[in-house]
């Protein structure tokens, strides 16, 4: 009976649902003004690795002027404490606990956003956008094991993307191969690829055995294979003329999304469709092996220096933008995956040269936590035809809300039961609402709960440190935070107002049990 009650409260109050459902969304623009989209996604982007934030002492201009031409969030958060549930989370609409085998995906994991899963690729291909992909996927390709030496399908043609270019899954795991419109690029046919996470296969020396030839040791699990001098997650053999060069990454896949673009533009008399761009970066992952030309920049050793190598990349596609007059409309999103780590696998002097640089900010733990530093990353959104320069806002933001803001943004009616957790918070994504959501789920191994300000993390085991692994226990009946007046989540208030604790406890469950939009 109190569960019930508590949820009839919420509809009243103004973290209700139906009170912001009344709210009149920001107006979508006309068909012919529909702006290119360009979505910049990093990998484990803590809040205060980018320079405009708070704790950050890495140079990122770049960036940062995106922040001086729109809109940065100080309360936007990603869905997952890790990558795998963050992207499913993002292009579904729908949290990633509703759906099992959504954890950090090996990399030989079949695909796991099924074809008939409308996505936020479909829902700008019905809006006639072109769309691609290009960089980190990490959401499985095929079905089950995939054979990397013929067409591997399903792949992310079959949820919306006109054209990808990727890395499988993640620079520390096999196979260490780029994978373009379905194929693995450069494979020679008299040099099969075999990758194996259960058994060890081929009798070349591993990073556990070779460790003395590695230009860059490992510090837990990245013992397996060696290629390109660094030792991964996983056995694979073959493929040698395939395989990547760290070091060129970040150029390659900047170079692709760009001749993405260029396919986009038209020719005399023609008219070319808008097109909706998802780079996905993969600094500043482990192995953290950025390209001679930004070594040394950062001072914090590789991880700052990779960090200037994301910098650059996104420099790259502004610069694009300006010189072919495509700034004013287009859309420009930037954002991070999960919160920073530091000791992710590899010895590369994250901790060490780290300095006087806080890569979580103000906010607590990092990457794999549920406290705030988990999910509170930086967000920044650039529209210079619509939204004005300059502003910072507050608003609760998610992520998982990108789908449906995209749909009303180009009047695309969305199928029942598709984008299930989505919200419309296109006002929100625009800077005309300054409150934004009302509440947000954030997904480690256990589920957390914004509601407002109030946090509410569950009894149970949390990771606590950005590196080495420290876990922290949150004692029954759970934690419960003002991250306005603690941002530190220092101060539990769970025996102070037990109220507001069973408040965000059931709405937890009803959320659990139910899809959230509206």
């Amino acid at each position: 009976m109190m569960v019930r009650l508590t949820c009839l409260l919420l509809l009243f109050t103004g973290a209700g649902s139906l009170v912001r459902a009344a709210d009149p969304p920001a107006k979508a623009p006309a068909p012919g003004e529909r702006p290119n989209i360009l979505l910049i996604y990093t990998d484990d982007v803590g809040y205060g690795d980018v320079g405009c934030y708070e704790g950050s002492k890495t140079p990122t201009p770049n960036i940062d002027r995106l922040a001086k031409e729109g809109i940065q969030f100080t309360d936007a958060h990603c869905s997952a404490a890790t990558c795998t549930p963050s992207r499913f989370a993002m292009l579904t609409g729908q949290y990633a606990f509703r759906q099992k085998g959504t954890g950090i995906a090996r990399g030989d994991a079949g695909m796991i956003i099924k074809p008939d899963t409308f996505t936020m690729a479909d829902t700008l291909k019905k809006a006639g956008y072109a769309t691609g992909v290009v960089g980190k996927w990490h959401l499985g390709l095929g079905e089950g094991e995939a054979d990397w030496n013929k067409k591997v399908t399903p792949n992310p043609a079959d949820i919306g993307f006109d054209y990808h270019f990727l890395m499988p899954a993640t620079g520390d795991r096999v196979p260490c191969v780029y994978f373009e419109q379905g194929m693995v690029v450069g494979l020679d046919p008299a040099d099969p690829i075999t990758v194996s996470y259960r058994k060890r296969i081929g009798d070349a020396p591993s990073g556990a055995e070779a460790r003395e030839t590695l230009k860059q040791d490992w510090s837990h699990g990245h013992n397996c294979t060696i290629v390109n001098g660094i030792s991964r997650i996983g056995w694979m053999t073959g493929g040698e003329k395939a395989r990547w060069v760290d070091e060129d990454m970040a150029d390659v896949f900047t170079e692709k999304a760009l001749a993405f673009l260029e396919r986009q533009k038209p020719g005399a008399g023609e008219n070319k469709p808008p097109w909706f761009l998802f780079f996905s970066t993969h600094d500043i992952h482990v192995p953290r092996i950025p390209h001679s030309r930004f070594v040394g920049k950062s001072g914090q050793g590789p991880r700052g220096d990779a960090m200037v190598q994301a910098d650059w990349c996104v420099g790259q596609l502004l610069d694009y933008l300006d010189k072919n007059g495509l700034a004013g409309n287009t859309l420009v999103i930037f954002g991070s995956d999960n919160g920073p780590v530091l000791d992710d696998g590899y010895k590369d002097d994250a901790n060490e040269k780290l300095g006087d640089h806080d890569p979580n900010g103000p906010w607590r733990a990092g990457k794999y936590s549920l406290f705030e530093g988990g999910t509170r990353t930086p967000f920044l959104v650039r529209w210079p035809a619509k939204v004005k320069g300059g502003q910072v806002s507050d608003a609760l933001f998610g992520q998982i809300d990108l789908a449906r803001s995209f749909a009303a943004l180009t009047n695309v009616d969305v199928p029942s039961g598709a984008l299930p957790d989505s919200r419309n918070e296109l006002d929100t994504l625009l800077g005309e609402d300054p409150t934004g959501r009302p509440h947000l789920v954030h997904e480690a191994k256990a589920l957390s709960l914004r509601l407002g300000k109030w946090k509410f993390v569950p009894p149970g085991k949390t990771k606590e440190h950005l590196g080495p692994w420290e876990m922290t226990a949150v004692k029954a009946p759970g934690a419960l935070y003002d991250t306005g007046a603690d941002r530190g989540e220092q101060k539990n208030l769970a025996a102070a107002k037990p109220e507001k604790l069973e408040e965000l406890k059931a709405l937890l469950q009803k959320i659990r049990n139910e899809p959230d939009s509206f």
